[in-house]
């Protein structure tokens, strides 16, 4: 008893070659920068600091998806920018939970301190 071998698998065809005035792809600046900004923005997100650099980066993550998109594929660096467009929201996120951690904090002090003037208890 023998068994059918399945089909081969055949190479892909081979590319075309180049033209010799195209650009070489290099990673994007701006992606580098994105994901900088966005560590930054993760680290310092408690302190409510990491708003500016979190802002900065996703504005900047923006910039190099439009400027990549025009570039054709010549400019890469994706993954960076995604992984500092996920840092800059994880630090809006933490910058959010800190602020909601001191307005329950206010609010409770504010409602265990006494309301009015506390007078003597000689003083009608």
């Amino acid at each position: 008893m023998t068994t059918a071998a399945g089909p081969m698998p055949v190479a892909p065809p081979p590319e075309p070659p180049r033209h010799p005035l195209d650009p070489d792809p290099v990673r994007a600046t701006k992606a580098r920068a994105v994901f900088a900004l966005g560590l930054m923005a993760a680290l310092t997100g408690l302190l409510i600091g990491g708003v500016v650099p979190a802002t900065v980066a996703l504005h900047l993550a923006r910039q190099a998806r439009r400027e990549a998109y025009a570039s054709a594929g010549f400019l890469t660096g994706a993954a960076w920018l995604r992984r500092g467009e996920r840092l800059a929201w994880t630090g809006l996120v933490l910058v959010a939970v800190s602020l909601v951690v001191a307005l329950v904090i206010g609010v409770v002090r504010l409602a265990e301190s006494p309301y009015g003037q506390d007078f003597a208890p000689e003083v009608d």
